[in-house]
């Protein structure tokens, strides 16, 4: 109408109209500038800083990395007594080893005309270069060591029965991918120490041949010389054996690795975390509870539309024994990660890893010995090459996988030797094992075996390459083992018997061809001993 104002409706997609003085976008791309750290790490951590327990929740649940444990934690599982931090030491180191390694191949060159040349340039040359050869040298045995520990802490808590028995196989491939990465990296240097090492890993592959030519077969099936060429690629150690160790060593096997330890990881938190007795699960009673005289935990039970009563496994997980994974399970894995950083730096510091001559195969070791961790079973191939090579191991490993299928007892998980009772069995099971490997190395050092004696010039070759040393321990404690069951009416009690007579076996073994075997693998009792050349 006239003589009226209309009022106009402003424009909605209409830019507001900046007043005089106003910074305009300038000033804003300024503001924002400055704020980009800040609005990076909103963007990033979602929940912002962790200050309530739903915030902490978030912390682990949204995280990639972290996505992987619960978000709440039992405060049983963060005792340092549960684990000893093995697990994640193994982890940290593994990781150590894959830092190390990738600042390593930026020198290293895989070839038999400058492998050695190339560490010689590590270790003299390149800024830090020998401590990080060191490092990485010190974290490959100290993972090794760890998987043992790991292995033998799992065991020992029944941390290997159900529903973790297919996650204890998952451990024992580590196990043995473990012994792979540090026996592939060992011919890397190229000098004489790693040569003759992988020399007699491959003979040890080759050890099928031992039965094949008793039984005649060699020309048909020749698996041992078949496994001896798989592994080097060729009838000797060459160019071949070297770039396939190379190639297993940095990228095939590390790989395979990662992807198994996700899988170990993941299988933790599926099979309801660490093992843990029933006596951690118990909580304080609530105060009526303790006024009436019921000590029992109080469980809540919930309804649905009044027509559904009762308690189900869900309503009865209590959260009092429990406490948020962040910060608290992440204040133990980092002072786990730090102690382990810790203790290799100061060893790549201290020690540095051996380097010996150039690889000469015209010039053989005498003793030519392999990695600490196949000492002893390098011991058994001295008595027998497809026993202690092939035999015993396939024997060890295959045993170890079946045992969460063989002792299905139901028992109170998460303590140690299962009692005062297993305690026992591993005490005596370790004095016996003691007896028979010390008498049994007694015996052959001071008699010799079957193939030394002449009363025994015409026992056939099958006898000799079955019955050995070896085999007498792998039947000893086998019998042990059965007599434990009967004496305790317990498959548990049986396996702690076999683990441990295994175990103690091993070590002595180990030990024994570390300080007591010289040139020609001969019995000497100090390297001072040793016959001058």
């Amino acid at each position: 109408m006239a003589g009226m104002e209309t009022k106009s409706t402003p424009d909605k997609g209409a830019k507001p109209v900046r007043q005089v003085g106003d910074p305009g976008a300038l000033g804003d791309f300024g503001a924002n500038l400055l704020s980009t750290p800040r609005s990076f790490m909103r963007s990033m951590v979602r929940h912002g800083k962790p200050t309530s327990d739903r915030a902490k929740s978030q912390a682990v649940f949204g995280n990639f990395f972290l996505h992987i444990l619960p978000v709440r934690t039992h405060v049983h599982s963060i005792k340092a007594a549960t684990t000893l931090g093995l697990g994640v030491a193994t982890l940290v180191l593994f990781i150590l080893l894959c830092v190390t390694g990738i600042l390593l191949m930026v020198y290293y060159k895989p070839s038999v005309d400058q492998a050695y040349a190339s560490m010689l340039d590590i270790a003299h040359v390149v800024p830090s270069g020998r401590l990080m050869r060191n490092i990485h040298r010190w974290s490959a045995h100290a993972m090794v060591a760890c998987v043992m520990l790991h292995m033998a802490r799992a065991f020992y808590t029944s941390a290997y029965k159900g529903p973790r028995q297919f996650n204890w196989v998952i451990g024992m491939s580590l196990f043995v991918l473990t012994l792979a990465l540090s026996f592939t990296g060992y011919l890397l240097p190229w000098d004489q120490l790693a040569y003759w090492a992988v020399t007699i890993g491959a003979n040890i592959a080759q050890s099928p041949r031992e039965l094949t030519d008793t039984l005649g077969i060699t020309a048909v099936f020749d698996v041992g010389g078949m496994q001896k060429e798989l592994l080097l690629g060729a009838h000797y150690v060459g160019q071949e054996a070297l770039i396939r160790f190379y190639v297993l060593h940095v990228m095939v096997l590390p790989l395979v690795t990662s992807i198994m330890i996700a899988v170990h990881f993941w299988r933790i938190r599926k099979d309801g975390g660490l093992a843990r007795p029933i006596s951690a699960d118990a909580v304080a009673a609530s105060p009526i509870a303790s006024s009436s005289g019921d000590s029992s935990p109080q469980l809540k039970t919930y309804g649905l539309m009044s027509l559904m009563k009762g308690r189900t496994p869900a309503v009865n997980l209590e959260i009092r024994n429990t406490v948020t994974t962040w910060p608290n399970v992440m204040y133990v894995i980092g002072a786990a990660t730090m102690v382990t950083i810790l203790a290799m730096v100061l060893l790549g510091v201290l020690f540095d890893a051996p380097l010996s001559e150039m690889a000469n195969p015209a010039v053989p070791e005498n003793p030519a010995k392999a990695p600490w961790y196949f000492l002893g079973l390098q011991e058994l191939v001295s008595y027998s090459a497809f026993m202690g090579g092939v035999g015993i191991p396939a024997i060890v490993v295959l045993g170890l996988a079946l045992v969460p299928y063989l002792d299905r007892e139901k028992e109170d998980l998460g303590i140690w030797f299962s009692g005062r009772k297993g305690r026992r069995v591993a005490l005596t099971s370790a004095i016996f094992s003691t007896v028979v490997v010390i008498g049994m190395l007694w015996f052959t050092v001071s008699y010799g075996w079957l193939r030394n004696w002449e009363s025994t010039a015409h026992v056939p070759q099958i006898v000799i390459t079955l019955l050995n040393p070896g085999t007498v321990f792998v039947v000893l404690f086998a019998v042990w083992s059965v007599i434990t069951v009967k004496a305790t009416s317990s498959t548990r009690m049986g396996a702690i018997a076999l683990f441990t007579c295994f175990l103690v076996g091993f070590v002595i073994l180990t030990y024994f061809a570390t300080v007591h075997r010289g040139p020609n693998w001969d019995f000497y009792w100090s390297k001072a001993a040793w016959p001058v050349h």
